[in-house]
């Protein structure tokens, strides 16, 4: 078995785009050898900003031998159809071919044995071609050619069962055929001019190595965290957690150097935020924090590159840079807070939320008439607290500084709105509201940050469904599921009773001039309503609860407390796990499916009340006495909240169901008893399903 080992060396790679790249060149060549039966062992791709490789080991070093079959015309067929058929598959006489026999007629079959190939002579078309399929988010072409690539491609190296694979990849135009070669280069500036052969993977890896470049970012990235965790460490502090930056900062560097440099003490009264923000959006710098969680004046940066005086000229060139980042944020800061944020509401009349649905100033009438009712369903919600809040949560959008770093929105605001000696509840509010935004982001927990998020949620969701601007397939342009979600967290993890009907109609009735077409409050409610069931089988979906069970709660129709909800179908997953649930749970199917029987035979629907004079059996008197005590306990225990009591009304019910399955005929040929029986089975299902509808339950 023999090794392949392709190197693809360019400009610098964006950071963002090489791991997807890597993994796509491995899956297409993965695809391509195994359909030319050469399908390896394994395969395996790396990275850095210059390069990808893959490596696929254990694989043949021939192509198997293989028979090739093609059916003909039938014996007999005219003298036209059989000289078509030898003259496409280069017969001289059809008597070079096998009769076989298909169906009780005979047809003439080519037979042909094909030598595999030696892997070296199908492996070059095949690795150019997986080449030139690799797709790219964004890429490049030369004028004169279609042909494209992320970056100018320098070099294409290929090594097979250690020698040197002849081959070429061509782009066609002035970029040329690249001829496949068996070495690269190490480090821009460490190894320049530096050649690394290439003749097995273990010898490539250890040979870039000593020419400066770590070609796995797994071990990039565990060097850059080590190194920064010896900075913070030797200076008394800890790194601030930022695994996004991490992984980008691995994709800019083959040889990281971690330093740390200091950030001037003028600008450490700046807000935290905009301190850190700054540093990593422009220069991918770390933040380190004290023990008490400050952020401290130190600042690491990756250099790929080492020097001869230990980073010194590398740190004060950065400082330098970050000095000119910070006076820009500290001009921002400042200009910003000469203009109140009240007063800065007018102008979001000149920012367009949606061309069918307003402007912002628009929204943010909405969503404080929005804030304003909520605020009584929130214990402890203050209505004119929450109308300010809301009033001044999207003034930041027009501020200077979030206007540099649009992630600060929101951030920024509860800091000017603090800086103006607005309530902390309010301001915390602001800078809570368009949160969770995420299933890591914190959820709110304040009652005024609670009502402000919620309202702001509510009203893109209603907006964009009334427009029809739903999510479709995986394409949600304006983050409804996200939204969804948020709402369903701030529900849940505060245990907030909201019902959605009305919360779903009451933001509604904030878009008074809705264009033609504009969907109606009852369709809008409902269609949410449904969006929200799928939502909340995805968010329950990480603690394994079925899919199912919440559809059997959500099809009743009269739920749409996101808390009750939750908790009735945690009450139903733990009866149905119940014996008692699941004998039930059959004892139902089996009622359901006699009474639909009977029903579609019969044209008569078998709802009307049971008539205890008709029962001839005891089972049955035993099982029409149950049902009614049990509907009744289940249904005060359903008001009450009190879920899993209701569950264990409906239990109840196991021992007469089943006795009157075991001893009771149904279809018995007197008409008025077979009726009141079928009537029974009905009444089981309808009590049942207070509860659930259990029709929906699967398994």
């Amino acid at each position: 078995m023999a090794e392949l080992l392709i190197e693809l060396l360019s400009e610098e790679i964006p950071a963002r785009m090489q791991a997807r790249a890597a993994a796509d060149f491995a899956r297409i060549l993965s695809e391509s050898l195994a359909d030319a039966s050469l399908k390896p062992e394994s395969v395996n791709a790396y990275a850095t900003p210059r390069r990808i490789a893959v490596v696929a080991e254990g694989m043949p070093t021939r192509q198997p031998d293989r028979q090739e079959e093609r059916r003909g015309p039938r014996v007999g067929a005219p003298e036209k159809a059989l000289q078509g058929f030898m003259g496409a598959n280069g017969l001289t006489s059809i008597d070079a071919c096998e009769i076989r026999t298909i169906k009780g007629a005979d047809f003439y079959f080519v037979v042909r044995q094909i030598e595999g190939q030696p892997a070296t002579a199908a492996l070059p078309d095949l690795i150019a071609e997986s080449i030139l399929a690799i797709p790219w988010p964004k890429s490049m072409r030369w004028a004169d050619t279609e042909r494209r690539y992320v970056r100018p491609l320098e070099r294409v190296s290929v090594v097979f069962d250690g020698a040197a694979l002849p081959g070429t990849v061509d782009f066609g135009g002035a970029a040329g055929a690249k001829a496949f070669g068996a070495e690269t280069v190490g480090h821009r500036f460490m190894a320049s001019g530096v050649a690394v052969a290439m003749t097995n993977f273990k010898a490539y890896k250890t040979a870039l190595e000593n020419a400066y470049v770590l070609l796995d970012p797994a071990d990039r990235r565990a060097r850059i965290a080590d190194g920064l965790s010896r900075i913070a460490d030797a200076a008394g502090l800890r790194l601030k957690s930022d695994p996004a930056l991490l992984d980008e900062v691995t994709g800019l560097v083959e040889w990281p150097v971690p330093l740390a440099g200091k950030i001037d003490d003028a600008f450490m009264d700046l807000p935290a935020e905009a301190l850190t923000t700054s540093m990593r959006s422009h220069q991918k710098y770390f933040a380190f924090e004290t023990t008490d969680g400050a952020l401290a004046p130190v600042f690491g940066v990756v250099a790929n590159i080492e020097s001869a005086d230990d980073g010194a000229r590398i740190v004060a060139g950065n400082e330098r840079v970050l000095r000119a980042r910070l006076a820009d944020a500290r001009f921002f800061w400042d200009q910003d807070r000469k203009t109140p944020l009240a007063d800065r509401t007018d102008a979001l009349g000149s920012v367009v939320f949606h061309a069918k649905l307003g402007s912002v100033l628009d929204r943010v009438t909405r969503i404080r008439k929005l804030a304003t009712a909520l605020s009584g369903q929130v214990e402890g919600a203050d209505a004119a607290m929450a109308d300010r809040a809301a009033a001044l949560a999207k003034a930041d959008l027009t501020t200077g500084m979030v206007g540099e770093f649009p992630e600060l929105q929101g951030v920024m605001g509860r800091y000017y709105a603090l800086a103006e000696a607005e309530a902390p509840e309010v301001a915390d509010a602001i800078r809570d509201h368009y949160a969770p935004q995420g299933p890591s982001d914190a959820c709110p927990s304040a009652p005024i940050s609670i009502v402000t998020a919620l309202a702001e949620k509510l009203d893109t969701l209603a907006g964009f469904f009334a427009i029809d601007e739903k999510p479709t397939g995986s394409r949600d342009p304006y983050a409804l599921r996200r939204a969804a979600l948020g709402v369903i967290r701030l529900a849940l993890e505060n245990a907030l009773a909201l019902n959605l009907r009305p919360a779903f109609k009451l933001a509604h009735a904030g878009y008074a001039a809705l264009p033609p077409g504009g969907g109606d409050a009852e369709t809008v409610a409902e269609d949410l309503l449904q969006f929200f069931a799928d939502r909340l089988k995805a968010h329950l979906r990480a603690e394994g609860v079925p899919h199912h069970h919440i559809a059997a709660v959500f099809a009743l129709g009269d739920e749409d407390d996101l808390v009750r909800i939750v908790g009735r179908v945690h009450a139903l997953g733990a009866f149905l796990a119940s014996e008692d649930g699941g004998n039930l749970l059959i004892a139902f199917r089996r009622a359901a499916n006699i009474v639909s029987i009977e029903a579609k035979k019969d044209a008569v629907a078998y709802e009307d009340p049971v008539e205890p004079a008709l029962f001839k059996q005891d089972e049955e008197r035993a099982l029409a006495e149950a049902l009614g005590p049990v509907r009744t306990e289940a249904a005060a225990a359903l008001a009450a909240g009190r879920f899993a009591e209701a569950m264990s009304a409906l239990a109840r019910l196991r021992q007469p169901v089943d006795a009157f399955f075991e001893k009771v005929t149904v279809n018995v040929d007197d008409a008025p008893t077979r009726a009141n029986r079928l009537r029974l089975l009905s009444a089981i299902g309808a009590t049942m399903r207070e509860i659930a509808d259990f029709s929906e339950i699967e398994g």
